[in-house]
Formats: structure tokens, C-alpha cells, sequence
């Protein structure tokens, strides 16, 4: 499995305020990003993997939906997760 519980904690623990922080949006788009490259290297591989695909793009929505909500509430924050994660180019 790609993504172990020691990943997740490590994940939480830099962009949340501790590893049992997983509800904060900073750790969240963390996760989702994570995960978004993972499948992204998957679907380089294998093209045909329509079902992955479909789960790609409700990450990729999910994620902008968050940054949306974090942009609305603190822009700030916003600012240094993506400048953190390197989102925008």
C-alpha cells in the first residue's frame, strides 16, 4: 500500500498542528495532494484505468474546494499551503 498510517502521521504532523490534527484544511489538501500524485503516476502507466481517472477528478475537485473555503476564510493560509506544496506555478 502506497500510503501507510506512518505517512499519514508524518503528512498531518508537518502541515496540520499535530499528527492528530486531521480535520484542519491545511492537512486535508496535504493528503489529497499526496494522493493526487500518486494516482497521476498511476494513469501515466496504465491510460485505460477509467476508474482511476473518475477518482483523480473527484480529488482534484475536492481539493479546489477546500482551497476555495480556505481562501474565502483566511488567505493567508491559503497563501503558504500552496506556496508550500507547490500548486501553482
Amino acid at each position: 500500500m502506497y500510503l501507510t498510517q506512518e505517512k499519514k502521521d508524518e503528512i498531518f504532523s508537518q502541515f496540520g498542528k499535530d499528527k492528530n490534527d486531521t480535520g484542519s484544511a491545511e492537512g486535508q489538501i496535504a493528503l489529497f495532494t499526496h494522493r493526487i500524485n500518486h494516482l497521476t503516476g498511476h494513469l501515466k502507466k496504465n491510460r485505460k484505468d477509467f476508474n482511476t481517472e473518475r477518482s483523480l477528478v473527484k480529488l482534484v475537485g475536492k481539493r479546489r474546494a477546500l482551497l476555495d473555503y480556505l481562501t474565502k476564510k483566511d488567505i493567508n493560509r491559503y497563501r503558504a499551503i500552496v506556496k508550500e506544496l507547490g500548486l501553482r506555478k
